[in-house]
């Protein structure tokens, strides 16, 4: 990013749910860290080109010890023979005694405040992800508070940015399509302007490529309903207008803002206990009574308090080799005591060897158990929050909260269901029976049996314990059928596993795009998840690659 072209600003995104975990257990070992080491190591080659060229770098790899990164970077460029000017921001951790880490979501305008007292490098605690793209261009054009369509449309910018590659190819649903095939996408920059409008670009001769659909993709990525809500601005993501401005470039307009809610987000991690896991090979024929047998037999030795068993039918009938033939069992065990999680649970597994199932073979070794944590959201106050940057030569400037905010109302869903309860939408939802768009549903209609994914993109992840997924259409005609036969009850006929959950799905017409959140699927968050993809990456994949009955005039082919 420094070598490839021009450049003014470097930001770097270094926080995750997991990730303040992982630093609240750093800190629990030395209270002198609790911040991305790896910011440091990648900072010691690139400093001195930083400087040179005149780009600020912007982070948010303090997590929980902003000055004490904020040291560490003023010791690295003296040991180099630097001189750099480092500011940082800090307030986000708050004090509860009864958790391991907490802390509030703050938004830009520390940032702007300490690029503006001279900072050549900015260290951030928990802020947005977004505020790191925000504080910039707040710092460059002078935004104020109520400046909310231009605070809405950096926020957009930022979000496209957050995960890197992300939004130039990278973990692309038609990465067939790239011109390079997806092996190496360059990393994204945005041209900002003062109307908060942006241009979404890379540098020249970087793999990859930015496409609307491409930056469509990322704009799904872990949101939930239109409403976008953050620290400084309630960013409609329903008003964004994607175009194509030339190669590898996509312009960025029509964002419009609403005063933010008067709370802050809240991230709360605890250590939840310790699990462990062991997965046994079951090949063959009478896989679901070798299971049940394994299921007995594990539960009689440790208990039933605790235990999860996942049975992963990956078998085919008359297969010609051992892997083709075989299941996996996986069995999960999490408890408050580390030693029945441990080898109590492990040794216990491994002794069925020879006392169990016929063929029976395991994948992983005895081990100890390890630590998880609980993620959590909470709230409080924004005026409850002690926003300070402080400057390069020491001083703290208070940031105040926003002059203006809203109290929010639960945002309208296009349809949602509850785990006991049939369907929030219309009595009769879209595509269900009759016709809608035109389209006959009731089977009348010429139709080829083929993947979903011939049709629709789509991204998912996780946002906590719930999971989103969002889809969009690759064209007009597809966005008509979409928008009426992709219902929350259709998807719970293709993913079977939401059925039981509460499911809200929005629409983004703009986009050509259906949003859903699903509550509750990863349980108690990424850390102690033991689903297969603990973080909901594949959700859209598998959607994708359920066979149904396509119209036949909906054929297969890049977006119009």
């Amino acid at each position: 990013m420094l070598d490839g072209g021009e450049l003014d600003v470097l930001t770097g995104d270094y926080l995750a749910e997991l990730t303040m975990l992982i630093l609240g257990r750093d800190r629990m070992r030395d209270p002198d860290l609790g911040y991305a080491k790896t910011f440091l190591r990648q900072l010691e080659g690139t400093l001195g080109t930083a400087l040179d060229r005149g780009v600020r770098i912007v982070t948010n790899a303090g997590g929980l010890n902003p000055a004490g990164l904020a040291a560490a970077v003023r010791s690295l460029a003296a040991r180099l023979g630097l001189d750099v000017k480092v500011g940082y921001v800090e307030g986000d951790a708050l004090a509860r005694p009864d958790a391991l880490t907490a802390n509030a979501y703050l938004g830009a305008f520390g940032i702007a405040a300490a690029l503006d007292g001279g900072a050549d490098v900015v260290v951030t605690g928990r802020v947005t992800d977004a505020s790191l793209v925000v504080g910039p261009a707040v710092a460059r054009f002078g935004w104020g508070r109520d400046d909310l369509d231009a605070l809405a449309g950096a926020t957009v910018a930022g979000h496209l940015l957050e995960c890197g590659a992300q939004v130039t190819g990278g973990n692309f649903s038609f990465f067939t399509e790239l011109p390079d095939g997806g092996h190496r996408p360059g990393f994204p920059l945005a041209e900002l302007r003062a109307d908060g409008s942006s241009v979404i670009t890379k540098h020249p001769g970087t793999g990859g490529a930015v496409t609307v659909e491409t930056v469509t993709a990322q704009l799904l990525y872990e949101v939930g309903g239109p409403a976008y809500l953050g620290p400084d601005v309630v960013t409609r993501l329903d008003t964004v207008s994607l175009t194509q401005d030339g190669p590898d470039r996509v312009r960025v307009s029509g964002v419009r803002g609403t005063p933010p809610p008067d709370t802050l987000k809240v991230g709360v991690n605890n250590l939840g206990g310790f699990r462990n896991s062991m997965t046994f090979v079951l090949c063959g024929l009478d896989i679901p009574a070798k299971a049940a047998l394994v299921r007995g037999q594990i539960e009689e030795a440790v208990g039933k308090e605790g235990l999860e068993f996942v049975l992963a039918r990956t078998d085919h009938p008359d297969a010609a080799d051992t892997e083709a033939a075989s299941a996996l069992l996986h069995v999960h065990l999490r408890d408050g005591d580390k030693a029945r999680a441990g080898r109590a649970f492990s040794a216990a597994a491994v002794e069925l060897a020879l006392a169990s199932y016929p063929g029976c073979t395991l994948t992983t070794l005895p081990g100890d158990a390890t630590p998880y944590g609980v993620f959590t959201a909470d709230t409080v106050p924004q005026d409850a929050v002690d926003h300070v940057a402080i400057l390069p030569d020491g001083e703290r400037v208070p940031i105040g909260p926003p002059t203006r905010t809203a109290s929010l109302a639960s945002e309208p869903a296009s349809g949602e269901s509850r785990p006991t309860l049939s369907s929030q939408a219309d009595a009769t939802p879209r595509g269900s029976t009759g016709t809608t768009a035109g389209r006959p549903t009731g089977g009348d209609a010429a139709t080829r049996r083929a993947p979903i994914g011939e049709l629709v993109g789509a991204r998912s992840g996780d946002k906590g314990g719930d999971a989103n997924l969002g889809v969009w259409a690759r064209t007009d005609a597809t966005w008509a059928w979409l928008r009426d036969w992709l219902t929350v009850e259709r998807l719970a006929e293709l993913l079977p596993e939401t059925a039981p959950l509460t499911v809200e799905r929005y629409e983004l017409p703009n986009l050509r795009a259906v949003n859903f959140l699903v509550r509750g699927l990863l349980g108690q968050g990424v850390a102690a998840s033991t689903r297969f993809d603990p973080q909901a990456k594949v959700l859209g994949e598998l959607l994708r690659s359920r066979v149904v009955e396509l119209p036949a005039d909906l054929t297969p082919g890049a977006p119009s």
